[in-house]
C-alpha cells in the first residue's frame, strides 16, 4: 500500500516552497501526499515582490487536520511555517490523538526574500511543544542559532556545538544546512544523533534558482521516513535529491527562479506524446 504523508505548511502562490514544494516532492518519492495549510503566502510584483503572509484561521486548520486523520494515524508528517500559536498547538494535539511517529519539524522562521521572523513566542511555542515530538529537526544556519541562542553560525565546529544545544530541547536527530551560507565551495549538512555528527557535502552550485530548497529537503527527508528508511538514510537521499533540484532550478518570473522537483526522477522522460 502506498505510504501516506501530510505536510502542515503555508501555500507560497508562487509554487516553489511551502506546501507546493511539499506535495510535488511526496509525489516524486511515490508517496501520497495530505496537506494542511496555516497561511498563505503571497508576493506582488508592483512591490518589488514584497511578501505577504496571511494566517489560516485556528479552527480551519483544525478541521483540515480532522478531514485528513479520518483514515487513521499516517506514516510520516512534517511540519513547515505554522504562523499562529493555535496552529502549533492544534498540530500538536493530532501528533498526540494519532499517536504519530517519522515527524520532521522544519523549524521556519521566515520566507525567503523577507527578514520577518516568528515572534519569540512562536519560536518559544514551536520548541516547547513540537521539537520533543520530532524524529528530527532541520534548520538552517539562521533558525539554528536562534534555536542553540548561539546567533550566527560561520564554521562547522560552531555547527556541532549548535547541533548538541538543539538536541537538548528534545528531537531524536538534528540535521543544521549549511547551503551557501558558510561561505565555502561546498554545500555542507551537519547531521547529529546524539552520538555521532556526519557531515554530508555536494557540489555548491553558483544559482539563484533555489526558492523552495529547505521545504523540499524537509519533505525529502519525510517521504524517506515513510518509506522506511533510517534517519541518516533519508537524509543523505533528501540532499541528493534537493542538490539536483537546485542544480536543474527553473526561472519563474523576473523576482525569482525556483528548484525543480521532478530533475532527480527526470520527471521530463516519464511524458509520452498521448
Amino acid at each position: 500500500m502506498i505510504k501516506k504523508v501530510l505536510t502542515v505548511a503555508g501555500s507560497d502562490s508562487s509554487g516553489g516552497a511551502g506546501i507546493q514544494a511539499d506535495l510535488k516532492t511526496f509525489e516524486e518519492y511515490g508517496t501520497f501526499g495530505f496537506s494542511a495549510l496555516t497561511s498563505i503566502v503571497t508576493m506582488d510584483p508592483d512591490e518589488g515582490w514584497s511578501h505577504m503572509v496571511t494566517p489560516i484561521e485556528p479552527e480551519l486548520v483544525e478541521r483540515q487536520l480532522k478531514t485528513i486523520f479520518a483514515g487513521g494515524s499516517l506514516d510520516a508528517m512534517k511540519t513547515g511555517m505554522l504562523g499562529t500559536i493555535e496552529a502549533i498547538e492544534i498540530t500538536r494535539s493530532y501528533i498526540d490523538k494519532f499517536s504519530m511517529d517519522n515527524i520532521v519539524i522544519d523549524p521556519v522562521m521566515a520566507c525567503k526574500g523577507t527578514s520577518e521572523l516568528l515572534q519569540p513566542e512562536n519560536v518559544a511555542a514551536m520548541t516547547r511543544l513540537l521539537l520533543p515530538k520530532a524524529t528530527i529537526t532541520t534548520p538552517n544556519l539562521v533558525e539554528a542559532g536562534i534555536l542553540s541562542e548561539m546567533g550566527d553560525l560561520t564554521s562547522i565546529d560552531q555547527m556541532k556545538e549548535a547541533a548538541k544545544k538543539i538536541l537538548a530541547l528534545g528531537p531524536k536527530n538534528v540535521v543544521i544546512k549549511g547551503g551557501h551560507r558558510l561561505q565555502t565551495d561546498k554545500a555542507i549538512d551537519l547531521f547529529y544523533d546524539g552520538s555521532d555528527f556526519t557531515t554530508l557535502e555536494n557540489e555548491l552550485f553558483a544559482t539563484d534558482y533555489n526558492h523552495g530548497a529547505g521545504c523540499t529537503f524537509a519533505a525529502a527527508v519525510t517521504a524517506g521516513l515513510a518509506k522506511g528508511y533510517s534517519v541518516i538514510e533519508a537524509v543523505a537521499l533528501a540532499k541528493k535529491f534537493v542538490a539536483s533540484a537546485i542544480k536543474n532550478g527553473q526561472k519563474i518570473n523576473p523576482f525569482l527562479g525556483h528548484v525543480w522537483h521532478g530533475a532527480y526522477n527526470h520527471a521530463e522522460n516519464r511524458m509520452t506524446d498521448n
